[in-house]
């Protein structure tokens, strides 16, 4: 006689304790060090794939020294960990499990000293040697056990535009108020333990919670999406900090290090870098690739240095532009028939405003499980386009059903492919952090503005700072500013 499943997942869960480095408490954990460690190994790839790490050398340096200084201390001093700085806009900073920490350059380019940066990055280490990641796993395992032969696996739009799925899903993992509240204390912790004022992390959480008011129509940062901010977080932290002090002889050469941070960031990437491809007045331009499509109106997007995706309000469909593997058309079509599982309909030569070009539509043709039989679970339509040695991929998705309504849409981003020319396109540049020392005490307004901020910036500059705009500040001190 088998065990019922709830009693399986009992026995399961039984049999899977562990002890919590950092609690010392017995865990249930389906996860094994070896696991964890395999995780983040197939994850950093996809991870720096779908980002791109951000090319410079002295900031990937710091982050390394930083990062392995706090990892030796921490409670997991056995792991090998990897910190990189990736190529993302987005304030945030995540881990997956086995020791691999990223932080985007948008939210280097918003810490105002180097302890800001430390406490993040031990909460972040935190929630790698609280086994936080693995422990959403096995919660993710055992709520699976009652499901299992009940589930049928289909596939969905999303898969198309989800090449590095395996290391995404890690990346959204989202932490319990409790995981987050250790992960805090052991971000204090930790940066004090190398030196650092914990209470600077607080600070920082301030930024946040002004970026998201600033940003409330839009988006929150992405460190505020899956890191649960609660209204008393500054003043936990605070506490925290304030405790470790305590309880550690009030130590005060605790650093700061607000100048050699700054240095160390003047010239970082600010917001989008428009070199890697960019919208403006319903169309995608890439300077460095030189060709140009219209975005339909009012249609999401999200570019990245693998694809740009381009999704529809309703959500009921999706088109991406990737490059396709292959040296000819008809290679490219073979290898994203297999990677899709696709069966085309039809499929024709055609040239797209000089460019050659194949295009094709196809059904994903999936098992109905009520019938058994096959049937058209998503259609797409494929434009493969040639540019040289070049092949790109215009892929448009909706189910069976929708396909007739969005083709018209489909076909006409797809043929409005061009070579771009435009001049003010092509020479297009990123803006990047100046860094700026004061000859005058003035308010910080008086000193952005006198740099050349105009007054519809003031605000976000202000928030980049981390300071208020009538907040004095000294001759001789830096402020961050924006410019090409």
């Amino acid at each position: 006689m088998k065990p019922t499943l709830p009693i399986a997942a009992a026995l399961l869960a039984l049999s899977a304790c562990s002890t919590n480095p950092v609690t010392g408490k017995k865990e249930v954990m389906l996860v094994s060090k070896g696991q964890e460690l395999a995780m983040g190994q197939q994850s950093d790839p996809a991870v720096t794939a779908q980002f791109g790490l951000y090319p410079d050398q002295k900031l990937q340096n710091f982050i390394n020294e930083k990062g392995k200084a706090m990892g030796a201390i921490s409670h997991r001093s056995d792991l090998t960990y990897t910190f990189r700085v990736v190529d993302s806009p987005v304030i945030n900073a995540f881990a997956v499990p086995g020791g691999y920490v990223y932080f985007t350059r948008g939210i280097m380019a918003h810490f105002n000293n180097e302890a800001q940066f430390a406490g993040v990055l031990g909460h972040e280490i935190g929630h790698v040697t609280a086994r936080h990641s693995a422990k959403q796993q096995t919660n993710a395992i055992i709520g699976q056990v009652g499901l299992m032969g009940a589930m049928i696996a289909s596939p969905r739009l999303a898969q198309f535009g989800e090449q590095a799925a395996q290391g995404m899903q890690l990346l959204f993992l989202k932490f319990g108020r409790d995981d987050e509240s250790q992960s805090d204390e052991l971000g204090v912790e930790y940066s004090s333990k190398i030196g650092y004022d914990a209470s600077q992390m607080a600070d920082f959480f301030q930024t946040l919670q002004r970026e998201q008011a600033k940003s409330s129509a839009e988006a929150i940062p992405d460190f505020l999406s899956t890191h649960p901010n609660p209204a008393d977080r500054y003043n936990r932290v605070h506490q925290l900090a304030t405790q470790w002090k305590q309880q550690n002889g009030n130590p005060t050469n605790l650093k700061i290090n607000r100048e050699q941070y700054l240095r160390l960031i003047d010239g970082i990437v600010y917001g989008e870098d428009p070199r890697q491809g960019f919208v403006e007045n319903n169309a995608f331009y890439h300077p460095e690739l030189k060709f140009r499509f219209p975005v339909p109106a009012g249609w999401k997007h999200q570019n990245t240095p693998q694809q740009f995706q381009m999704a529809d309000p309703a959500g009921k469909a999706l088109m991406m532009l990737a490059l396709a593997p292959g040296a000819s058309l008809d290679e490219a079509a073979q290898a994203l028939v297999k990677q899709f599982s696709l069966q085309p309909t039809d499929s024709r030569r055609v040239t797209v405003n000089n460019f050659p070009a194949l295009a094709f539509v196809a059904d994903q043709v999936q098992q109905d499980p009520q019938t058994g039989q096959s049937v058209a679970g998503i259609r797409t339509m494929v434009y493969l386009i040639q540019d040289g040695k070049t092949i790109y991929a215009l892929l448009g998705a909706s189910a069976p059903t929708d396909f007739p309504s969005y083709q018209p849409t489909f076909s006409s981003t797809m043929e409005g492919f061009a070579r771009l020319t435009e001049a003010d396109k092509l020479n297009r540049q990123p803006e990047h952090v100046r860094i700026k020392t004061l000859k005058l005490r003035s308010t910080l307004s008086q000193a952005l503005k006198s740099n050349g901020v105009p007054e519809a910036r003031l605000e976000e500059m202000a928030i980049l700072n981390g300071m208020q705009l009538n907040e004095q500040v000294n001759a001789g001190s830096m402020i961050k500013v924006v410019g090409k």
